[in-house]
């Protein structure tokens, strides 16, 4: 997650950064995007406003990077398999989703951002690009065990893990916050036994 531009003067406090994205995370679900405030924010995390602002010039970059720190917390560890690996990273987003303040953060992000291109864009810069290492991981482990090849154009490779990224992401959500349904031990075999079907598999 990039990080706001270090004010001088006294070094930033790692605990006063984390309590700031905590509580903004906690007045996004309980107050929603038009109810937050900075000076809620500030008094929720017991910092002075001032002190925000210096880190977060803006409410749509405390909430993106409240969001993203969230998001950073993935992980993809060999698991044997890519099927696995993929599963346990789908088992840790799902897991995510649950939690009543990543789904009103969330929400509140895609709402907005149909509305505003510029945090669309930050949207896309600060959460949804960095995440895009899990896939790439995910497909070294997969090229070391010999599972894939790593043959294949560079330009067309990214294509398609921008494909397997939106796809995982994209199935993840809508479940869990369009309609409602729990991403459950047998939905994710199934889903990613579909995802890594032949074609999709062999030439990543």
């Amino acid at each position: 997650m990039a990080t706001p531009s270090r004010a001088k003067g006294r070094p930033r406090s790692a605990a006063a950064d984390q309590a700031i994205l905590d509580a903004t995370r906690a007045a996004l679900a309980e107050l929603g995007w038009g109810g937050l405030t900075m000076g809620d924010v500030a008094v929720r995390a017991g910092v002075a406003k001032t002190t925000l602002y210096r880190r977060w010039p803006s409410k749509n970059e405390l909430v993106v990077d409240a969001v993203a720190s969230l998001f950073d917390q993935l992980a993809i560890t060999d698991r044997g398999s890519l099927q696995a690996d993929i599963e346990d990273v789908v088992v840790q987003f799902a897991a995510l989703l649950a939690r009543p303040e990543s789904q009103a953060a969330l929400l509140a992000l895609f709402a907005e951002g149909s509305r505003d291109p510029q945090l669309r864009r930050r949207i896309r810069e600060h959460i949804v690009d960095p995440q895009k290492r899990l896939v790439h991981e995910g497909l070294a482990n997969a090229v070391a065990r010999g599972e894939i090849t790593a043959d294949g154009d560079p330009a067309q490779r990214a294509v398609e893990i921008d494909i397997i990224f939106d796809t995982i992401a994209g199935a993840v959500e809508h479940r869990m916050l369009v309609i409602g349904e729990p991403c459950d031990p047998e939905w994710i075999r199934r889903f990613t036994t579909l995802l890594l079907s032949p074609g999709l598999s062999q030439e990543c």
